[in-house]
């Protein structure tokens, strides 16, 4: 959908309550009294379920005007919140939209949305029908309500108020809200917003991270998910989300018993719960598995520095507690600090450390003194071996915990790594734990709690790194007479009525896309085996290809079966001609229905000295086309192997997928040459990426076995289906945008999108550009880029950003890069803002036109309403390029630049309209 019309949800100026009385149970009065109690400013109206409802005090309730129907209405109000039975919700929804009310939020809940009544549409489809007549928006069924502190907002049935903060929570459980509230309350975190979808009949999760990104003060984000309806749409409201904020997310319905999705299995995963993973991981959001760890990552990475490294020192008054936190911390993937020389001799010089003299845990045993604490705390912190310090504290006569905690929170200024303390027990100690909660010091009841919460800023780290690594040349580029073949051959199985490829069509996919394959002969009859035959030396394997072994990611129960449609080890002509009768007897005879289309003959693939791997693409019914990766073999549905990532793949994000394996362990140990093996592998995998990016009717392929030794990959056996084109959740590179022209000086120059691994082309670019360039794209002096900055320019989501790059190929085979125009779209697609640069010394030959004219003419095919930018004053040459493609330009006088805007497409509603107005008067 959109944000259309969501600040009406956010920000109202008036509210009407309907379903409204003051009998205990009204969910509509507790709604009431919660909007009052929460100081909202604005007029608000009650509405009866029905008329004349006797428990209203003379057209009152809790003091505000109650009224019989919507036209009773002395003015529009912003918002409606409905607390009526939901099978009148949908009449509500119409006579509000029809009345000019243009956000709803519906708590009502308790009925079956999608159960379709005999002659009758469901009820969501009636609430989803009325709502769009008017284009009023529906927040629910079944949500929570929402509040926002500080808009003095409560629209909930919430229990208590809300503290005012910078943290916002979305969630689609109403109860696990409630508690979040009463959570936060005792921690005393605030709020910037906090509100459930319920059923997501109208607005769905991605509006709404989309709106709090745009538009409100938050330094965390919160989310619970239960299930993802838009893939895509999700992704790319959480990859922009993330970039500017924290996001964290826990996700019911982890296994099989509590998914309630209904959706099918994913081919080739046994877990769909490993697709949130790498959903996440590629979205850097970290992802907590239980409510506890949701509170305590949030306290941590709300309160904490961002991490350098891994690296945990461990300052405790005993050495068992410690010995917790440590066993804890290795088991979680940390590692415990190494202190300096310097930093030893210091602890064994004071002798405050009991147990080790010099070494990490630091146990200052029984005797310990706040003093003590705060000494050993500053020392260890100081160590540039040291990326945090946990304190873990249990209570004795000599330190007590209130007053040990006191000591830590005077000094804490003088600590130059982050802190994070563990104060044991429930008596005492729980003084302590809410001291360091009031002085922003995250604290945790047990070690372990707090080397996990640790970990989620580890975690963190390595999730936003990964977004902003650049990432190694691609090892493959695909051109148009390699689509065309490929597409050729599917067409060519459509056409003929088939879902799968044949082994020997598989064979010239993986060939064009350049993965080795073992040498193949393709046989219809014994008289074709017997010439076939003679190609090969020594021991040959026969296999039959058929409908059921050409599907991808389909095993029979016992993996001894494997072979059934299998003959290895022939040795003579003869012996591979009576395989095709024996193995073409036995499939008629168990399986009569089944057409055989061909056979393969290979020679034997021993691997004596090889790994076998799994590798290939499947499709998910939410999150579509994902390649997959482990060990392989039979041993596939055993080990449990198989890692999954979200295409497309840069030999970076391969190198991810692949190091989280079985696989890479074993390549690490036993390898002569692991970091060839392991490039080889993620070669393999982006070509994978490719090849699904490029053939979007590609359901499934599989790749298995897959021998790797010191010779390379090859794919032994292989299996492809079709589906209908995917749906990706992460937009690939689009290729169809590359197109060749010719500069006035003769240079043939490709304008093409950007991708993440042109990070060394901008950065020898920028180093080219003169101040004055560098000025008038940044409108201050850039001498250098960041890790971060081309990270910026080239991680980008195609479906809300665009930029174009012009590429020069030199003759000694390098490319030099002449210019680049990007553009920003707001998530309404209404207006983009774009900027351009060009190399200085090649103005004049015409680079910004035709850069400009690429960028308007993808904008306008996009349906955006505008283009927007803004130009400095003296950039002369550049406003003469705007007024020459039509942009109207205007002196901004506060900003003092030259605001330029361009008509695209005209608004096909009201709402966009008035969103292009509101936009022209900012």
């Amino acid at each position: 959908m959109s944000t259309r019309f969501l600040d009406y949800f956010f920000e109202p100026h008036s509210i009407v309550v309907v379903g409204a009385s003051e009998q205990p149970d009204s969910m509509g009065g507790m709604v009431i009294g919660n909007l009052r109690d929460g100081g909202f400013r604005g007029p608000i109206w009650a509405m009866h379920d029905q008329p004349g409802d006797t428990a209203t005090n003379h057209g009152r309730v809790y003091g505000e005007p109650c009224l019989d129907d919507v036209s009773d209405l002395s003015a529009t109000p912003d918002l409606a919140v409905i607390c009526s039975p939901v099978e009148a919700v949908a009449g509500w929804i119409e006579a509000l939209g029809q009345h000019g009310v243009r956000a709803a939020l519906v708590l009502s809940g308790g009925a079956q949305l999608d159960t379709v009544p005999e002659g009758q549409a469901s009820i969501r489809q009636r609430i989803l029908g009325a709502a769009r007549a008017s284009g009023l928006r529906v927040l629910g069924p079944e949500c929570m309500g929402l509040i926002v502190p500080g808009r003095r907002l409560n629209a909930s049935y919430s229990s208590q108020p809300v503290k005012r903060g910078r943290v916002a929570y979305l969630g689609q459980s109403g109860m696990l809200g409630n508690a979040m509230i009463d959570w936060a309350a005792g921690r005393g975190i605030g709020f910037s917003h906090l509100l459930t979808l319920g059923d997501s009949v109208d607005v769905l999760l991605p509006d709404l991270i989309d709106y709090i990104n745009q538009y409100a003060p938050t330094k965390a984000i919160l989310l619970h998910l239960e299930r993802i309806l838009d893939a895509q749409h999700f992704m790319t409201a959480l990859r922009d989300a993330s970039r500017h904020r924290l996001v964290l997310a826990i996700k019911s319905g982890r296994t099989a018993e509590s998914d309630m999705s209904g959706l099918p299995p994913t081919p080739g995963i046994a877990n769909r719960d490993q697709v949130f993973d790498a959903a996440f991981a590629r979205a850097g959001v970290v992802r907590v598995d239980d409510s506890d760890e949701l509170f305590d990552a949030l306290e941590t990475l709300s309160r904490m520095r961002p991490l350098r490294g891994d690296r945990l020192a461990v300052v405790s008054n005993g050495l068992g507690p410690a010995m917790l936190a440590i066993d804890k911390l290795i088991s979680a993937g940390g590692r415990l600090a190494a202190f300096e020389p310097s930093t030893q001799a210091l602890l064994q010089q004071e002798h405050q450390d009991r147990t080790k003299p010099g070494e990490n845990p630091v146990d200052l045993g029984g005797l310990a003194t706040p003093r003590h604490f705060v000494e050993a705390i500053e020392l260890v912190a100081a160590d540039p071996g040291v990326d945090a310090v946990l304190v873990v504290h249990a209570p004795t006569r000599l330190a007590a915990s209130l007053e040990t905690a006191r000591a830590v929170i005077d000094a804490r200024k003088r600590f130059r790594r982050n802190l994070l303390t563990s104060w044991m027990g429930l008596g005492e100690a729980l003084s302590a734990r809410h001291e360091c909660n009031q002085a922003g010091i995250p604290t945790y009841i047990s070690p372990e709690k707090a080397v996990k919460a640790f970990m989620h800023m580890v975690d963190y780290q390595g999730v936003q790194s990964l977004l902003q690594e650049t990432p190694p040349s691609l090892p493959f580029a695909t051109t148009p007479a390699i689509r065309r073949e490929c597409r050729e051959l599917i067409d060519r199985a459509k056409a003929e009525g088939r879902e799968t490829l044949n082994h020997s069509a598989v064979a010239k996919v993986l060939e064009a896309y350049g993965i080795p394959s073992a040498r193949s002969r393709y046989l219809t009859s014994p008289a074709e085996a017997r010439e076939a035959a003679s190609d090969f030396h020594g021991p040959m394997a026969l296999k039959i290809v058929h409908e059921a072994n050409c599907r991808p990611f389909r095993y029979r129960r016992h993996p001894h079966k494997l072979s059934a449609g299998l003959l290895q080890d022939l040795m003579t002509a003869e012996q591979v001609a009576e395989g095709i009768d024996r193995l073409g007897d036995k499939v008629r005879e168990k399986f009569p229905g089944l057409e055989v289309r061909e056979y393969c003959l290979q020679a034997m693939q021993r691997g004596k000295h090889s790994m076998q791997l799994c590798a290939g693409v499947t499709r998910d019914p939410v999150f579509g086309p994902l390649i997959v990766f482990g060990i392989g073999g039979y041993k596939v549905n055993v080990l449990a192997d198989r890692q999954v990532a979200l295409p497309p793949l840069n030999m970076s994000l391969a190198a991810d997928v692949v190091g989280r394996t079985h696989a890479a362990r074993l390549i690490r140990e036993h390898s002569s040459d692991p970091q060839r093996d392991i490039t080889r592998i993620c070669e393999l995998l982006v070509k994978l990426s490719q090849m699904a990016s490029d053939l979007s009717e590609l359901q499934g392929l599989e790749l298995n076995p897959v021998l790797l030794n010191r010779d390379g990959v090859l794919a032994v056996d292989y299996a492809m289906d079709l589906g209908k084109p995917a749906r990706f959740a992460i937009m690939p590179y689009p290729e169809e945008l590359r197109e060749w022209v010719t500069l006035r000086n003769g240079w043939g120059v490709e304008v093409r999108p950007v991708r993440a691994e042109d990070a060394p082309l901008i950065e020898r670019f920028h180093g080219r550009l003169s101040e004055q360039s560098i000025r008038f794209r940044y409108f201050h002096h850039k001498a250098d880029l960041s890790q971060r900055d081309l990270s910026m320019l080239t991680h980008i989501n195609y479906d809300r950003q665009m930029a174009f790059i012009a590429e020069h190929p030199r003759a000694d085979g390098s490319k030099e890069m002449l210019g680049v125009v990007r553009v920003w779209n707001d998530p309404d697609n209404i207006r983009t803002e774009f900027s351009i640069i060009i190399r200085d010394d090649l103005q004049g030959l015409g680079i910004g036109k035709l850069l400009m004219e690429r960028m308007i003419r993808y904008s306008k095919s996009v349906g955006t309403l505008e283009m927007v930018g803004q130009i400095m004053a003296d950039n002369h040459p550049m406003r003469a390029l705007m007024k020459y493609l039509g942009f109207r330009q205007r002196y901004n006088m506060e900003e003092q630049v030259v605001d330029a805007v361009l008509r695209l497409n005209e608004p096909q509603n009201e709402w966009q309209r008035h969103r292009l107005e509101a936009m022209a008067a900012q």
